[in-house]
């Protein structure tokens, strides 16, 4: 299994994640924002698999581009996503290159234990 983990390192939700994962001896490796933004390709690609664009409308990053955001076509809402990846919903967790879940809860854990 190979599980991923995508986010910043210094967000709450993140560090309650990577402690949750270490607490069960789950592997992972994670993937820093802030060191490796994500590409355009990869929000399609997350987009497509959880049905949605992975936006996290409460945080101070959104109420930035919030304007801009919800005037942009698909593309250019993925742009800004990318440019502005505090704005991305997180943790982000891919297991065998798939997305089995946005932020922390005991069903993601449970698939990710699967």
């Amino acid at each position: 299994m190979k599980l991923k983990v995508y986010g910043i390192p210094n967000c709450n939700k993140v560090k309650d994640a990577k402690n949750a994962l270490i607490q069960h001896d789950i592997e992972f490796e994670f993937v820093d924002f802030k060191k490796s933004p994500p590409e355009e390709d990869l929000i399609t690609k997350w987009a497509e698999e959880i049905g949605e664009l992975p936006i996290n409308r409460k945080g101070t990053t959104y109420r930035k581009i919030k304007e801009a955001f919800e005037a942009a076509t698909t593309p250019e809402k993925i742009k800004l996503m990318s440019e502005n990846y505090s704005a991305i919903k997180r943790p982000l967790f891919e297991k065998n290159g798939k997305v089995i879940g946005v932020g922390l809860s005991e069903d993601i854990l449970k698939r990710i234990q699967e």
